[in-house]
């Protein structure tokens, strides 16, 4: 089964064209056919694809995601791309946020369309656009073409309650639905069904800590392949210090930067969303890379200090989820950052010999660019993996399955 898979951002489309099947997922074997991005939808916006050896790069209007979904479809249906339109036997979507009533990836229909909508509350800045995708598949590819959404909240579903509420009055639960829903779902349930299959361990022996590291960056901590506690909470602002987002703060810290500045309620979240993190602190950047080489080249105070309390964070909640699974036997780094940056996963897991952790030095150098593998020596008592997410991949399965009428979950 071909699968194309869509993520849909507010300005932008990313695509990829996945064969996979119950043999592929059984000897993960999924074949990636096609992948690309549009990105400044709504003015002259960028696309580039790629199939097989071929990348097709170009600039033209496009007003809206119909249009970018449409363009995606007319070079699939060009000469020079070799593929076709009726490649397609379905098409899944990515879609942040499901609340409590998508605790698993579904096949879309009117019914979902509206459910997804009841949502937006939740997610302003994304479901709306994921929504726009839907249709724009709909609209092009008529009505009947099997659609599924799999949603990054799904996977922590399976948080219990006192890890989920907030000690805020539960009233404001009841009538809002205010509580922890945890995202980059896809992402921790990959890299923790990855580690199974490289380990050999089952489902119910999985108990390990997985670090999403990017721009976004997350931790999740996951007892018999179940997501049990997660750093973001009601929205993706909470946890760990991220490229342009705070983390964890003091709630009290808003209304006194709002008497002094005098910022709106929207200021302030915009302040926490997109001018704080890594960018913030360095006053420099948001990309790690960058940061680095700052503080390598130029020994940059604030660009190291930015690294430090990344790192510190980070290595805050490998401790609290440590204590929350009552130890665990392996922590797994994952996202841009923690596939790539070698010396931030070495700062992070800094201090945690106490715990029987000792680093592989070489393998922790090595295992970068795509590798995956193990960082922590064979005698260590705490291993550490890296492995490189494929959320594309999980929607593109969640996909197939559900088109033949499988259970999602393996």
């Amino acid at each position: 089964m071909i699968v194309l898979v869509l993520n849909a951002g507010s300005s932008s489309l990313k695509f990829q064209l996945i064969e996979t099947d119950e043999r592929r997922i059984a000897e993960d074997d999924d074949r990636r056919i096609a992948r690309g991005i549009i990105e400044r939808i709504g003015g002259e916006a960028i696309l580039r694809f790629e199939a097989g050896n071929l990348v097709f790069q170009t600039a033209q209007p496009i007003r809206d995601h119909h249009g970018a979904v449409d363009a995606v479809l007319r070079w699939m249906r060009s000469a020079e791309s070799g593929l076709s339109v009726r490649m397609i036997d379905a098409v899944g979507h990515r879609v942040v946020h499901g609340g409590e009533r998508f605790t698993r990836s579904v096949l879309i229909d009117d019914e979902v369309m509206r459910g997804i909508e009841q949502t937006i509350d939740l997610a302003p800045l994304h479901n709306p656009h994921n929504l726009k995708g839907i249709q724009a598949i709909r609209d092009v590819l008529g009505p009947d073409v099997t659609q599924a959404a799999v949603f990054d909240t799904a996977f922590h579903h399976t948080l219990p309650d006192y890890a989920y509420l907030y000690a805020i009055p539960y009233s404001l639960y009841r009538r809002y639905r205010v509580r922890r829903y945890g995202f980059h779902g896809s992402s921790h349930r990959y890299v923790a069904y990855r580690y199974r299959r490289l380990t050999g361990t089952t489902r119910q022996d999985t108990r390990i800590i997985t670090i999403h590291l990017g721009n976004g960056a997350s931790a999740c901590a996951i007892r018999a392949g179940d997501s049990v506690d997660t750093s973001m909470g009601f929205t993706p602002l909470e946890g760990l210090v991220m490229g342009t987002r705070s983390g964890d703060l003091d709630p009290a810290i808003l209304d006194f930067v709002a008497g002094k500045e005098g910022f709106s309620l929207h200021e302030i979240e915009t302040l926490l969303n997109k001018q704080s993190g890594l960018l913030g602190i360095s006053g420099l950047t948001h990309d790690m890379r960058e940061l680095l080489a700052e503080e390598s080249e130029n020994d940059d105070r604030r660009a190291r200090l930015a690294i430090d309390i990344f790192c510190y964070r980070a290595r805050k909640y490998i401790g609290a989820y440590l204590a929350a699974l009552n130890g665990a036997d392996a922590i797994v780094f994952t996202g841009g950052i923690g596939e790539n940056a070698f010396n931030v996963r070495r700062r992070i897991l800094a201090g945690l010999d106490w715990f029987g952790l000792e680093i592989d030095e070489a393998a922790n150098e090595r295992i970068v660019g795509g590798l995956e593998g193990r960082i922590t020596t064979q005698d260590s008592r705490l291993a550490v993996w890296v492995i490189p997410t494929d959320e594309e991949l999980v929607i593109a399965r969640d996909t197939a399955r559900l088109s033949l009428g499988l259970d999602t979950r393996y």
